[in-house]
């Protein structure tokens, strides 16, 4: 699959071109480059940061080195507040219109993806990065939906002066004592910040769950992504939260939370 990804990047093609010409022989330049892309990728480069792309919720973002890459399992995520959305719809946006901001927001791949679904919603994406900012707002402009997100250089959800519906966060959650579960083009080329919270990995979460308390509407609510090696500490932490549930993947593996924010 790599290989095929790496020579589809090289020769600027999809799948279905390469399979319909087998016998098309690569110029001296395409091998030169695709040589030099089976040379990255041996040595754990990502493919994702060798070819500057990678597909979440059927849109082709950029990506590189300054954000994590999106996986499949972040979709839950989407797929949680997009779920919150179409049962309290009426209710939420009864008189004002529905606010969401994505917290620590990366390449951008959850804001954007509830822009797409969401065309009355008001969204605003924070990140401590000024350079995960700028593949944000690139992937913003490639999709059509610069006018739609609102993007903030700032830590978590200091400084911005609104209440929000939703906060909705992929927040590193992995505690520097698991690093060696970690797979190693994880560990030696995505940032950091964005995998490893701290030595529990619950350290972001700590000061997130808080912080989205303040900026919360009495009944709006907290999504975020987590692993299973922190689903207790994380029910811990929500507790006096109301609707606390946790939602697994495909896998059966604990992915989501979601947790609502007391009414009065």
């Amino acid at each position: 699959m790599n290989a095929e990804l790496l020579l589809m990047f090289t020769l600027t093609c999809d799948r279905a071109y390469l399979f319909a010409h087998p016998e098309q022989k690569l110029s001296s330049e395409e091998m030169s480059g695709y040589e030099s892309a089976l040379a990255e990728r041996s040595r754990g480069v990502p493919a994702q940061y060798i070819t500057g792309h990678q597909e979440f919720w059927g849109m082709d973002l950029i990506v590189s080195p300054a954000v994590l890459i999106p996986r499949p399992e972040t979709e839950h995520v989407v797929e949680a507040v997009l779920g919150l959305i179409g049962t309290e719809s009426r209710e939420l946006s009864r008189d004002k219109q529905l606010g969401i901001v994505d917290v620590g927001t990366g390449s951008g791949c959850i804001a954007l993806a509830l822009a797409r679904e969401l065309p009355h919603t008001e969204i605003h994406a924070t990140d401590v990065s000024p350079d995960a900012l700028e593949v944000a707002r690139a992937n913003a402009a490639r999709l059509q939906l610069e006018q739609r997100v609102n993007f903030h250089e700032t830590d978590l959800l200091d400084g911005l002066n609104r209440a929000f519906d939703v906060v909705v966060s992929n927040p590193p959650y992995v505690g520097e004592s698991e690093k060696d579960t970690v797979q190693l083009e994880v560990r030696k080329f995505e940032p950091r910040a964005a995998v490893f919270a701290g030595p529990s990995g619950t350290e972001v979460i700590e000061r997130l769950i808080p912080a989205a308390w303040a900026k919360l509407r009495p009944g709006g609510w907290l999504v975020m992504e987590i692993s299973g090696t922190i689903v207790e500490k994380v029910r811990g932490l929500t507790n006096g939260w109301h609707e606390v549930e946790i939602v697994p993947d495909l896998q059966s593996i604990p992915r989501v939370v979601r947790a609502r924010k007391p009414r009065s």
